[in-house]
Formats: C-alpha cells, sequence, structure tokens
C-alpha cells in the first residue's frame, strides 16, 4: 500500500480531479479533451462526470443519448447504495466515462445526510466506489462542479492531484482560495492529496502583467507559483461553440478542418462545401496538446518524488 493510502483508497493513486470554487474555467473541457489526448496515445482513460449538469456528455457526444446517458443514475446508486458502478465503455478508444447528471443532486443530498452520521465516510463516498474498478485503467479524471460542497469533498477524497483550471479575472483568482478552503477539509481522510498544476484557461492574453497577477493569486492561495503550468489554453468562442454543438474534442474538429474541401475546390465546382469550420481550431487544439504534454510531465515528477 503507498504511503499515506488509506484502504478505501487503494489503487487510486492516478486520479486527478479538475476543480475551481467558480464556473466557466473550462473544468470540462479540460478533463474531455486531456482525457482524450491521452486516450488517443495510448492511455486507458477513464473520465467521471461529477457535475450535475452533465456537461461532459455535451463535449464527447453522449448527452441525453438513450441507452449511453444515465443523467448520473448509476453514479448516485454507487455513492448512497455502495452499486458496483458500470462505466460507459467505448465513448472513445482507450476512453470509458461514468456519466453525470440530475441524479447526482440526490447523491449530494445523501452524502449530506451520511456526513452527519460519518463524515469520514462521506468524504471517502467517491473513493470507495472507484477503488474497484481503478486498476482498470492508467488515469483518471474527474469533472468536479464549480460548486455542491459534498461532491467537491467527495472528489478531492477519491483524487491523488488536483488540477486548477482558472481565468485571469478576479472570479477565476477567487476560486483558486476556495479551492485551498477544500484541501484542507480532506486532509484528515486523504493526507496524501497532491496539487498538480494550476492551468490558465480562456484567456485571451499572454500579457506579463496579467500573468504576474495571477502567479500572485497562485502564491496567496497555495504559498508557491511553482505549480502553474508554463502552457495555457487561449479562449476562441467559434472552435468552442462548434465542439460541444457536434460532440467533438478539439483535436477532432481540428482533423475535420484539416480535411475539408479548399475554398478553390468548392468555387471550381470539385467539391462540396461542408459545414462552416473554425479556423482557430487549430490554435486551441495546439494549446491542448502542450498541456496535455505537460501534465504528463509533471506527473511523472510527482511520482518519481514519492517514490523517493
Amino acid at each position: 500500500m503507498a504511503k499515506n493510502q488509506t484502504i478505501e483508497r487503494v489503487g487510486l493513486d492516478r486520479v486527478c480531479a479538475f476543480v475551481n470554487g467558480k464556473g466557466g474555467v473550462l473544468k470540462t473541457t479540460l478533463t474531455a479533451n486531456l482525457g482524450g489526448l491521452l486516450a488517443v496515445s495510448g492511455w486507458r482513460v477513464l473520465l467521471v462526470d461529477f457535475d450535475p449538469q452533465g456537461n461532459l456528455g455535451l463535449d464527447l457526444g453522449y448527452r441525453h443519448v438513450e441507452g449511453r446517458d444515465d443523467e448520473g443514475m448509476g453514479m448516485a446508486q454507487s455513492l448512497m447504495f455502495g452499486a458496483p458502478l458500470k462505466p460507459l465503455k467505448d465513448v472513445r478508444k482507450n476512453l470509458d466515462v461514468i456519466p453525470g447528471g440530475a441524479h447526482l443532486d440526490q447523491a449530494a443530498a445523501g452524502l449530506v445526510s451520511l456526513a452527519g452520521k460519518d463524515a469520514r465516510k462521506a468524504k471517502l463516498a467517491l473513493a470507495a466506489a472507484l477503488s474497484p474498478i481503478a486498476d482498470e485503467y492508467d488515469i483518471i479524471f474527474i469533472d468536479c462542479p464549480p460548486g455542491n460542497e459534498p461532491l467537491q469533498l467527495a472528489a478531492l477524497g477519491a483524487a491523488s492531484r488536483i488540477i486548477v483550471p482558472t481565468k485571469t479575472d478576479a472570479g477565476g483568482r477567487e476560486g483558486l482560495l476556495g479551492v485551498a478552503k477544500r484541501l484542507d477539509s480532506v486532509i484528515d481522510v486523504n493526507p496524501g492529496i497532491d496539487l498538480l498544476g494550476v492551468i490558465i484557461a480562456a484567456t485571451s492574453s499572454s500579457a506579463k502583467s496579467v500573468q504576474r497577477i495571477v502567479r500572485q493569486a497562485i502564491v496567496d492561495a497555495f504559498g508557491t507559483d511553482e505549480v502553474l503550468f508554463s502552457n495555457m489554453v487561449r479562449h476562441a468562442e467559434s472552435p468552442a461553440q462548434a465542439v460541444r454543438e457536434r460532440g467533438l474534442l478539439v483535436h477532432e474538429l481540428e482533423e475535420q478542418v484539416n480535411s475539408g474541401p479548399r475554398w478553390f475546390e468548392v468555387l471550381r465546382g470539385t467539391a462540396k462545401a461542408g459545414p462552416s469550420q473554425p479556423r482557430s481550431a487549430g490554435n486551441v487544439a495546439e494549446d491542448l496538446h502542450r498541456v496535455a504534454q505537460e501534465l504528463v510531465v509533471r506527473l511523472e515528477a510527482a511520482e518519481q518524488r514519492n517514490a523517493s
């Protein structure tokens, strides 16, 4: 058993929770797209949609699809009654998903009730649910809700690492402080939890003045700016809308853009025009590739530190 690992957390050494106390910071986008990129590279990936909004299903194209989207029912039953989790298989090659959705609101209420009797068990409810299937995967990503304290605490109780996406605005920076407080709340059940890094997302600026402000906010929340990813994800409205409307990941949209007919082929009549494609998809895809590479480097470095 790994150092500082409780019996409820066996096998959860590579569980990463994407968390921030504020919405709109691309938690779901990063969960889906970084998970998708790792799956393409051969990792066996499980994505856990732990948000009652269930938006991970929009990014991956299974939302409201009969027989695919249970709107969090399976996860809720596992948290409340101990039912075995049954992931949605092969959403992409090497990529399985546990859907979220409205049923998680009921699960959150159940966790509040459980916490009144046994706070430790409530915080470790997701860990207990994931542990039996964790060894089937190389990595597990949890998409956390922006609010909903009982679900956030359960996610942090299961995670070995956390990744904090943030915008450069005041709301995103305030969310960093909220994450720091949540971490303090789970140290009793998960003393080995580690901050893998902070990712600046949905930004239209790489100005040094903006980065300085964010760095100071990170220092205020976590005591160091070494956790800041050197790569960030730029904001681009067109591809952001296109991927969610079509149920595509950004690298899949980029492939569509690159494989589409050239404008002069359409003009000459040698090819038919397809749907309008956002040309900025390549920029966002490049950002995500770089962030995925840095995530793997940081993860391997953290594991080496823990092993020494």
